[in-house]
């Protein structure tokens, strides 16, 4: 109770005073008023005025008051210092350098940061960044943050080239071989190959590190390292320049690649004749059939390599060298299409298990295979085939899942993919280079006639020689035979008694002439069946 009394009566206090101080306050402002004569709202204003200036007066004063004894205080912990300097000036070094800002490069870190590069903590500092401007676009060449890699912008290009204001198509990506944090990025002035460059010279393809199919975005030569072990699917849109940059890959081929046998099937008819002169077989022809004859051949030649391979591993001899095969089909998918029926599906079916056993089978050999195909649909062709090839190259398509059937189910989950359904279709010989887990713009080239000519005629001149200098076999006299009259078919009939058959049946001597000939095949025409002069040469050129 009586600490309530007490509260009561403090209370009744503070009233009183604060009564007594507005009458104090009243009577000085009724005062001021009388003697100055003023109005009471003119009397408020200017005793609050008088009271701020007066407070701001007392503040400045005490202000300065303060400074002069804080100044005098620290002087003798100035003293202490100089008795101590080392631990004062480490912490003072310290804090400099916690206080310093590095300069961020405006425009990467805010690319890198919102495309989730980097963190939203760390920045592409300026002094490890530069930018160029060179021939073909602005090169940047960084450094990303310690604890990233030039991987860490590769998974992201796509994104990272939005936020520059380009396409992935106008970005190509460099790693460096100083650090794994250096990248140098460029970004093209304009679209890939808008404008076309020159085709390379024999100098310029033979000393490429590999087989090179086309130019990048800058116009450096791009391609494979080998065709050694490895095969090719092409798969494009009609009209959409396949043809043309095949033909330059064989080309590129003949002059780079050496010594090697080349196996056409011209489904085009008419697409792949330039080398025909110099092909160890060329088939113009759409019919399965054909197809399923190379085919047969080609896995026959295989099974022989590996045979001799295994001799030698038994015998403890080197391994034999042989010499490789390129075996290159035009417009593949109607090698694998049927007509609905029970024989046609089992066809197929045939031919599709067959060309499997070709790609992923022959390529210890030396057996490669390259399929081309217009229409790059998912049964076009089967995928127990598509599986099988190492390389992938994809021209213009209309939409993403049928890049997805050319470059590979999970293409898109790869690093840096480019959308083949983006490109340009009015750049002839566009393609994404899908090739040992990377993937590279490209524009196939375009060489002149005469180049390729040039190229066929030199091949066939060391070809020629070749087989005047080989020994002298039934082949080479069979060759001899019909280079002498003129001809390029002979009939069995006829040939069988100058290599030495004595046969009179025509059916038995066929068959020991083709056990003479082992390899060749036969040709036939109405009135009976032979060997072609091309066919006798092909054999000659390659091994048995």
């Amino acid at each position: 109770m009586g600490k309530r009394n007490q509260a009561e009566e403090d209370l009744y206090a503070q009233a009183a005073g604060g009564i007594g101080g507005l009458a104090i306050a009243a009577g000085i402002l009724a005062a001021i008023k009388d003697k100055l004569g003023l109005s009471w709202p003119a009397t408020l204003l200017l005793t609050a005025g008088a009271l701020v200036a007066l407070g701001y007066g007392i503040w400045k004063a005490r202000t300065a008051i303060m400074r002069r004894l804080s100044g005098s205080a620290q002087q003798p912990k100035a003293a202490l210092k100089q008795d101590a300097p080392a631990a004062p000036q480490a912490s003072e070094t310290e804090a400099d350098q916690a206080d310093v800002v590095i300069p961020a490069h405006p425009e990467l870190t805010a690319a890198l940061r919102t495309a989730g590069v980097i963190g939203r903590e760390e920045i592409i500092r300026l002094d490890e960044a530069t930018v160029t401007d060179v021939r073909t676009g602005d090169l940047y060449d960084f450094l990303v943050p310690k604890g990233r890699t030039y991987e860490d912008v590769e998974k992201r290009l796509g994104t990272v080239a939005g936020m520059l204001g380009v396409t992935r198509l106008h970005l190509k990506l460099e790693r460096s071989r100083d650090t794994e944090r250096r990248v140098k990025l460029l970004k093209l002035h304009e679209p890939p190959f808008t404008r076309l460059f020159t085709a390379p010279t024999r100098e310029q393809i033979t000393s490429f590190a590999g087989i090179p199919l086309g130019h990048d975005v800058t116009g450096q030569l791009a391609g494979v390292p080998t065709f050694d072990k490895a095969s090719l699917l092409v798969a494009g849109m009609t009209q959409m320049g396949k043809t043309t940059l095949v033909n330059g890959v064989i080309t590129c081929l003949l002059i780079a690649y050496g010594e090697f046998e080349l196996y056409l099937l011209d489904g085009k008819f008419c697409g792949l004749t330039k080398f025909e002169k110099i092909a160890a077989r060329y088939e113009s022809s759409d019919d399965p059939a054909v197809f399923e004859q190379m085919v047969d051949e080609l896995n026959n030649r295989s099974d022989k390599r590996y045979k001799q391979l295994k001799e030698a591993i038994q015998n403890r001899q080197p391994a034999p060298t042989f010499k490789p095969v390129i075996f290159i089909v035009d417009e593949a998918a109607d090698f694998f299409a049927h007509d609905e029926s029970k024989e046609g599906k089992e066809q197929a079916r045939r031919i599709a298990e067959k060309t499997r056993s070709l790609v992923a089978k022959s390529l210890e050999s030396g057996i490669s295979t390259v399929l081309m195909t217009q229409r790059p649909s998912t049964n076009a062709i089967p995928v127990v085939v598509r599986d099988q090839f190492l390389y992938r190259l994809c021209l213009y398509v209309a939409s993403a899942g049928t890049a997805k059937v050319a470059l590979g189910d999970t293409y898109f989950e790869t690093v840096a993919p480019i959308n083949p359904a983006l490109l340009d279709p009015d750049i002839k010989g566009q393609a994404v280079l899908f090739a040992q887990g990377r993937t590279t713009l490209l524009r196939g080239f375009c060489f002149d006639d005469a180049f390729i000519w040039s190229v066929v005629d030199e091949i066939q001149a060391r070809q020629q020689k070749t087989v005047e200098a080989a020994p002298d076999t039934p082949l080479s006299r069979a060759i001899g035979l019909m280079q002498s009259k003129g001809i390029d078919f002979i009939y069995t009939t006829e040939l069988a008694p100058f290599l030495g058959v004595t046969e009179s049946d025509p059916s038995k001597a066929g068959n020991e002439l083709a056990e003479i000939l082992k390899g060749v095949p036969r040709a036939r025409k109405t009135d009976g069946r032979g060997y072609r002069l091309d066919a006798l040469l092909a054999a000659a050129k390659s091994e048995s």
